[in-house]
């Protein structure tokens, strides 16, 4: 196979990726790269191997460009409304009164959202493990894009896995269930026959690492240990792939081959069981690759050629998995393990040496998707791999495939004592470090030194240069050398971020989700905390694991709700509040859950911040943590004036007004989030701003901002911006400001 080729399959299987990336993402730096491979394969080998090249990198270019236009052409044409759709039995979610699945409709799949009626509705759906078709009023929208600077894209996720519409399912009229299935259908019922047996006969957590490690799946209540293992940096051990792979297929081997099989047949054989195991782990492109690899490694093709057939393959049979997180993580530390020769060591230091360099190889990647990074992740990934491989894999493969004849369910005490003991874990080694998140071209960056480090460490003086380059990289992604004021898209709230060059942090408030409705117990869903999915990773990923002052400008859910999960996952020096603030009892006990000195400031208090400082306007007497008590901050920073007004109404405006004779303002955060008792009309000619920042959720119950609020700003000739609308707002610069926002 690999003497057809031009030239060497893991130079092919780069330049299609150029040509991937070119067609796919359309990121122009791929044609500059690709067109300087090209000159040099012209060089190198010469004309007639040149054409081959261009005419195989054509052809697969023809392939990606027709699949991309395919998915936009599907992504146009999804229709507004459906009446019936077919459910992925094996995609089910049941969380509190919240159903989720995916389905299919006329060739295209959906993202299913159905809000529960009943608790026996909800056991229904719990315990359904045959393929159904819903009939009833199913609503389709698009996915919320991206939100915040290089955050999570959901719109753009759904997409790269083939789901171009949200469908809320308002009421479902009919179900019957589908009885002429396909393979690939049969397979996904199997998959949640599975896992529904194994949530019935067998309690938790044992059932957790059952379905998580045989099947790929965790529901939303193994949230919390699901959590621990992300701060251990040891989640990947529940990312199906070559643990998982390795142990079935060398299972499936070695009982054919002791039943006297010749190898060849077994090759052969290994090929439908690879499709079928495949389909029981949800056809995760993790599995799918070591599946592929394991294939063409019985082909006698090893190592780096066999990690570019792979490729090659997978761009054939799942064309958007490089567009994946799951996708690009996979074969990153695939291409580690095929690049390094791991043959040499004894058992156990060849699994410690790997977790070595699979660790430090991808951290670049692993800091672009995930902006932390667990030192101790190194030892702990050694230790629980040879724990999950040697111990709990073939204990619970055995478990379930005796589970028709005898429930072991006394064995769940070992898995009690396994998450204590990973607790335990968490507590002694800490917090994993927030490096940030490269940009694009700084990963690049970081990827070329670490090979040209890996190619030449021998030569002692090249090799610590090389060192010092990377570590100011690492420098640059923690300390960005530029100022910066963000308000931070939370949703209906306020949370504004507030950095100088030097490094000193200030955040003002933190949002938080208002709960309308009480609900019975079993309508209470387990879900992460706004901040958890907004506020925290645009931290992260601006490699802030620490903020100097957050000050909380009164008492209201939206804009201080969260400071108990922001606390948790980010070091606070002082919370700053209005004196007001201090009468609420409740907001008290949070203020001492945080474990955080707490500063009552009021007007004349500073706060330093970019060679200048925020001046704290108002309140000048003791209020009681309401709106008109909000802390009001005004200050210039980097030759901009900026008025950040919380809450505040039309009654503390006036005495803004009242007491401060000059107030100019360049930049004005919209008290109360553009609702209509806050900037008045006296207020915005008295402070005479350029610009309005309003911090919204979209399609919000308020109807913020209300329309005379907009209507006044236009009258002003004021620039407007929305979180609903733009995303994140932010300033940034060094000496002087540069806005962006995310759409």
């Amino acid at each position: 196979m690999i003497k057809y080729l031009p030239i060497k399959p893991i130079q092919l299987a780069f330049l299609l990726i150029l040509v991937y990336y070119l067609c796919f993402s359309k990121v122009i730096g791929c044609l500059m790269f690709l067109l300087l491979a090209l000159l040099f394969l012209w060089q190198q080998y010469g004309w007639k191997t040149w054409c081959l090249v261009s005419l195989c990198l054509a052809f697969f270019a023809i392939f990606f460009l027709t699949k991309a236009n395919q998915t936009e052409q599907a992504y146009q044409a999804a229709p507004a409304h459906l009446t019936k759709i077919q459910m992925i039995p094996d995609t089910i979610s049941v969380n509190g009164d919240l159903l989720s699945f995916r389905g299919k409709e006329a060739g295209q799949t959906y993202q299913v959202l159905y809000t529960l009626k009943s608790e026996k509705e909800q056991e229904f759906f719990k315990n359904l493990n045959q393929t159904m078709l819903l009939s009833g009023q199913v609503d389709l929208e698009e996915a919320t894009p991206q939100r915040n600077l290089g955050g999570f894209d959901y719109r753009t996720y759904l997409k790269h896995e083939g789901i171009y519409r949200i469908a809320n399912l308002s009421s479902i009229t009919e179900m019957r269930q589908q009885s002429s299935l396909s393979f690939f259908e049969r397979l996904h019922e199997l998959r949640r026959q599975a896992i529904v047996s194994i949530q019935r006969n067998f309690p938790a957590p044992m059932q957790h690492y059952m379905t998580g490690l045989l099947f790929g799946y965790l529901d939303k209540s193994f949230d919390e240990m699901s959590d621990v293992y992300t701060s251990l940096g040891i989640i990947h051990l529940f990312a199906l792939s070559g643990m998982q792979v390795g142990f079935f297929v060398g299972l499936f081997r070695f009982i054919f081959l002791r039943l006297g099989l010749r190898r060849d047949y077994v090759d052969i054989l290994q090929i439908p069981f690879s499709l079928v195991y495949a389909g029981l782990t949800g056809f995760s492109v993790s599995v799918v690759r070591s599946l592929i690899q394991s294939a063409f490694a019985n082909l006698g093709i090893k190592k780096l050629d066999n990690l570019a057939f792979t490729l090659m393959t997978l761009f054939i049979l799942m064309p958007n998995f490089l567009l994946t997180t799951g996708g690009i993580l996979s074969f990153t530390y695939a291409f580690i393990l095929s690049l390094i020769d791991f043959d040499e060591f004894s058992h156990y230091r060849k699994i410690l040496t790997e977790c070595l360099a699979i660790s430090l190889g991808s951290l670049p990647v692993l800091l672009y998707f995930f902006s932390v990074f667990q030192p101790l992740s190194l030892l702990l990934t050694a230790i629980f791999s040879l724990a999950f491989d040697v111990v709990i894999l073939p204990l619970l493969s055995f478990t379930f495939l005796i589970s028709p004849f005898l429930k072991l369910t006394c064995l769940n005490p070992l898995f009690v004592f396994l998450e204590k003991l990973v607790k335990m874990s968490k507590v002694l080694v800490g917090s994993p470090l927030v490096f940030g998140k490269p940009s694009l071209a700084i990963l690049l960056l970081l990827l070329l030194t670490l090979g040209v480090l890996y190619d030449c460490y021998r030569y002692k003086k090249l090799a610590i240069f090389l060192v010092s380059v990377i570590a100011l990289l690492f420098f640059q992604i923690k300390h960005p050398l530029e100022n910066e004021v963000t308000m931070v898209d939370i949703g209906q709230g306020d949370s504004i971020f507030v950095r100088d060059v030097k490094g000193h942090t200030l955040l003002i408030d933190v949002g938080g989700k208002v709960s309308f409705s009480e609900k019975n117990a079993w309508q209470e869903c387990n879900s992460d905390s706004n901040a958890e999915r907004t506020l925290i990773p645009y931290l992260n990923s601006r490699g802030v694991g620490k903020i100097d002052q957050l000050v909380l400008t009164h008492t209201d859910t939206d804009h201080m709700g969260d400071m108990l999960e922001v606390a948790k996952h980010v070091k606070i020096g002082e919370i700053l509040v209005s004196p007001g603030s201090l009468t609420k009892s409740d907001f008290v006990v949070k203020l001492r859950q945080t474990k955080t000195p707490v500063r009552a400031v009021s007007a004349g208090d500073n706060l330093p911040i970019m060679g200048s400082h925020l001046q704290v306007l108002y309140p000048s007497k003791l209020g009681d943590g309401s709106n008109n008590d909000s802390v009001v901050l005004y200050g210039n920073l980097l030759g901009e004036h900026f008025l950040f007004t919380g809450d505040l109404e039309e009654e503390g405006e006036q005495e803004l007004i009242a007491t401060y004779p000059n107030l100019p303002v360049d930049v004005l955060k919209a008290g109360h989030h553009g609702s209509k008792g806050s900037s008045s009309p006296a207020f915005l000619a008295y402070t005479s701003p350029q610009i309005a920042l309003i911090s919204v959720g979209q399609n919000n119950r308020y109807k913020h901002p209300h329309q005379e609020t907009l209507e006044r700003f236009r009258a002003q000739n004021m620039t407007i911006y929305r979180t609903d609308e733009q995303g994140a707002i932010r300033f940034r610069g060094l000496n002087h400001w540069k806005l962006e926002t995310v759409r």
